[in-house]
This record gives structure tokens, C-alpha cells and sequence, in this order.
């Protein structure tokens, strides 16, 4: 009867030790599962885009391309244009806000594009094509908004589209709603953008954007530097007129 005791005393214990050992395999298994999963959910919401800000500057033999990154002044005459070219499917807009509270959307052309004209590894220029944006001869504060998501951006993208149909007071004051918009965006995802909110100054004589066709410029595009961001994206450029 010992010997059988003891035999039960045994069993019981290794039949614990097991149950045990499947806990902690099955437990391991989990961790090692779970974890990279919740990477990969993450990597979808990721936003990447190459992104060109270049002014013009100097007059004729002495006109060079320098990358609008920093404190600078820009005169009457000189000519400005942006290149971005998504790295993986996100959204990008860039909106002009310019001395007199006026809003205009500079990209996506029209709000349609991102349905019909909107690619991964595709070009885009602003403006479009070989046209550039010349300073002209009034003074001014303006501001480039940027923002990428992951996700279009719907009331943002009906405020924009509302702004673009209105007149007088009432675009006016959907000018205002897109700046308020802009900053709640900001303010919502401030953990993960908070890097990219703060503005970058530039000193410069911009106002009403007037579009200049190129002759023989260089492309803005041969500074683009890679951006990347965890599901949403901002900056502002400040131009102030000196």
C-alpha cells in the first residue's frame, strides 16, 4: 500500500507539473502572438510621403533653388512651388491661409482627386505642372498648412468643399471654420504630431500667390525629403513679408 501511495503521491504530482507547463506554454504562445500583431495594425495606420518645399531665389544668372526649411527672406519676384509624392496609401492636403483671412486649398487640386488621380508613388507639384507660385509686391503674413493622415479627413474635406462654393461673408466665415478644424485636428492627435506642430518661419514678401509658368527651373523635387508619422501628420510654414 506505500508503494501504491506513493505511486499516487507521484502521479498527482507530475500530472501538476504538466498542467503547468501547458499554462506557461500556452501563455508564451499568446505574448509571442498578440505582439506582433499589434504592430502590424499600427504599420497600417502609418503615414509616409516625400515631401519639397523650394523657393527661387536671385535674379537672373544668380536664381538658385533653396529648400524652404528655415528663417529666410524672400522678395518680390521670387517663386515658389511644392512637390509631395505619397510613400504608402495616405492622405495629404496642404491649405494656403493668407494675410487678408482667406483659405484656399492648394492640394489636393480638387476634393474629387483622391477618388479619381491619387496613387502611391505618385507626382504631384504646387502648383501643378510647370507653373510656379511668384511673390508679388504686396506685404503680408501667409501660412501653409500640411497635414497627412491615414484616413481622409471628412469634415474638413466638407468645410473645404462648402468654403469653395460660398461668396461673401458666408466664405468668409467658412474660412474661419477651416482654421478651427485645422487646429481640432492638431489638438486631437497632439501625441503624435506634437514634433511636427510647431511652425517653421520664413521670412518673405508673399501675398496672392500669382502663378508664373516656368522657363528652364529646377525641379523641386530633387530636395524631397522622406516624412513618416504614426497615423497623422502637421506643419505650418509661416512666411511673414519684410
Amino acid at each position: 500500500m506505500k508503494i501504491i501511495e506513493m505511486s499516487e503521491r507521484r502521479t498527482s504530482g507530475i500530472a501538476i507539473l504538466a498542467s503547468l507547463w501547458v499554462t506557461v506554454v500556452v501563455w508564451a504562445l499568446a505574448a509571442f502572438i498578440v505582439v506582433p500583431v499589434a504592430g502590424a495594425q499600427d504599420a497600417d495606420k502609418d503615414v509616409a510621403f516625400r515631401w519639397a518645399f523650394g523657393a527661387l531665389t536671385g535674379q537672373g544668372n544668380d536664381r538658385r533653388l533653396e529648400a524652404v526649411t528655415q528663417d529666410r527672406v524672400l522678395r518680390t519676384g521670387e517663386k515658389i512651388k511644392m512637390f509631395l509624392e505619397p510613400g504608402r496609401m495616405c492622405f495629404v492636403y496642404v491649405i494656403h491661409h493668407n494675410s487678408q483671412d482667406e483659405v484656399s486649398l492648394l492640394f489636393p487640386y480638387d476634393l474629387g482627386q483622391f477618388d479619381r488621380d491619387y496613387a502611391v508613388s505618385g507626382k504631384y507639384y504646387i502648383p501643378r505642372g510647370q507653373s510656379w507660385y511668384e511673390l508679388d509686391r504686396n506685404p503680408g503674413t501667409e501660412a501653409f498648412h500640411v497635414i497627412a493622415s491615414f484616413q481622409r479627413l471628412p469634415e474638413l474635406e466638407r468645410l473645404l468643399g462648402e468654403m469653395d462654393r460660398a461668396g461673401g461673408p458666408r466664405k468668409a466665415e467658412l474660412s474661419k471654420m477651416v482654421l478651427s478644424e485645422i487646429r481640432s485636428q492638431k489638438k486631437q492627435h497632439r501625441e503624435l504630431a506634437a514634433p511636427a506642430e510647431r511652425p517653421v518661419n520664413i521670412g518673405g514678401a508673399v501675398r496672392g500667390l500669382e502663378k508664373s509658368t516656368a522657363g528652364g527651373y529646377p525641379d523641386v523635387a530633387v530636395m524631397a525629403q522622406e516624412i513618416t508619422a504614426n497615423g497623422f501628420y502637421a506643419r505650418t510654414f509661416t512666411i511673414e513679408h519684410q
